[in-house]
């Protein structure tokens, strides 16, 4: 298997980020819309919430790990049937996609560390508040993080649509080259 993507597939280094930060994303999202409405008294009420910020905190440095790959890293080129707007149109929304998840994160780490308090990632380290104490901060960030997080997925989920298009009406390699690596050149 390649590391490294080409000219005309991804490397398995790709696939890996591509994947765990969808599945996160879209884990991360519905832990979120279920916690919101728990009472006091619902086991999960500490838990879920202490469960949605360690993830979200190892996304972050996934995504920043992914960012660093795609800078070092060129994408392989378009495939040949692709039209110039849907080259232009995935392109605007793979960087969308990269904003809306780097905004969600950090209103997210935002919002959880607005009383100064650190996030504990699993027992296994903290992040520290950079903030301190900031009043109102929580309820303004918390706004960008619902908006934020809604945007996220209903691209991510056109995203995902546009790639199921690709594969079954066009029949084009689209999809398959981020389902595994294509060993031509």
């Amino acid at each position: 298997m390649q590391v490294r993507n080409s000219k005309n597939s991804y490397g398995v280094l790709a696939i890996f980020f591509h994947w765990v930060a969808a599945a996160a994303i879209f884990g991360l999202f519905g832990l979120g819309y279920y916690m919101v409405d728990l009472d006091y008294y619902h086991d999960w009420y500490r838990t879920a919430p202490d469960i949605h910020r360690s993830v979200g905190m190892l996304l972050l440095g996934l995504m920043a790990l992914r960012l660093a790959w795609r800078v070092g890293n060129p994408k392989p080129r378009p495939l040949p049937n692709h039209s110039r707007l849907e080259v232009t149109g995935a392109h605007l929304a793979h960087w969308c996609l990269y904003l809306l998840t780097f905004v969600a994160m950090i209103s997210g780490y935002l919002i959880s560390t607005a009383d100064g308090s650190s996030i504990d990632v699993f027992g296994w380290f903290t992040v520290p508040s950079i903030t301190g104490r900031m009043r109102e901060l929580e309820t303004i960030v918390g706004d960008v993080h619902y908006w934020s997080t809604w945007a996220l997925v209903v691209l991510a989920a056109g995203h995902g649509l546009a790639a199921l298009k690709h594969h079954f009406i066009d029949r084009d390699e689209t999809l398959r080259r981020m389902l595994r690596t294509i060993r031509t050149e």
